[in-house]
């Protein structure tokens, strides 16, 4: 679709899904907030019934749950729960740079060294805030050239379970953005060699790394 090319008008239902979705990944609305259908349709302007179906398909994503005399609550996860999704997200993005080693173009790899230097430009700037979305566009970058069938859907999937409240991204702690920066270069450079090995092992640690500074802000 072209930009001058009108888009399809969004439903009520999926207008409030996309709102409540985004501000749930974003930790706008956080762990443990009830969210009450006729709230959430007064504020967002639109009857009930659009905020239940959105509600129902936000809890088939299982970032809400019913619970008895609370009704829907925003899923607040626990220290299990994080350490399986890091584990989750080392494990699938960690074969996707495997596989990214060897199929990824030069054309691609320049592509990935642009959205890099970018960050390196933004974090020498102090624009700290850019840094979390530009990773995410790193790393499902890769998995997309090393997994375009499925594993790109698949990391998507996962990253999209877990809201990252703006506190525990580790890309606005200035002590820990030239190690997370220096990790993307060494993954550029075992994507570059070929090297699946090393690139699967160094996702693998930066991911981790990413869970165990997590873990220490929640």
């Amino acid at each position: 679709m072209s930009a001058l090319e009108p888009r399809p008008p969004v439903s009520k239902a999926e207008y409030v899904y996309n709102t409540l979705l985004d501000d749930i990944r974003n930790a706008r609305i956080p762990g443990g907030t009830a969210l009450r259908a006729g709230e959430v349709a007064r504020r967002l302007g639109v009857s009930v019934t659009p905020v239940r179906e959105a509600l129902r398909r936000l809890e088939k994503d299982h970032l809400i749950r019913y619970e008895a005399h609370h009704g829907a609550t925003v899923v607040d996860l626990g220290e299990e729960a994080l350490a399986e999704y890091y584990g989750l997200r080392a494990v699938v993005e960690g074969l996707g740079a495997r596989l990214a080693a060897a199929r990824v173009t030069a054309e691609e790899l320049a592509e990935l060294r642009e959205l890099h230097a970018a960050m390196v430009e933004d974090a020498a700037r102090g624009r700290g805030d850019r840094l979390g979305e530009q990773s995410l566009r790193f790393h499902l970058r890769i998995v997309d050239i090393g997994g375009p069938a499925f594993l790109g859907a698949h990391a998507r999937a996962v990253r999209n379970s877990v809201p990252v409240p703006a506190e525990a991204s580790l890309w606005l702690a200035r002590d820990q953005v030239q190690a997370q920066l220096d990790a993307h270069e060494a993954i550029l450079e075992a994507l570059a060699a070929g090297d699946g090995d090393a690139a699967e092992r160094v996702m693998i640690e930066h991911v981790r790394h990413a869970g165990a500074f997590r873990a220490r802000t929640t």
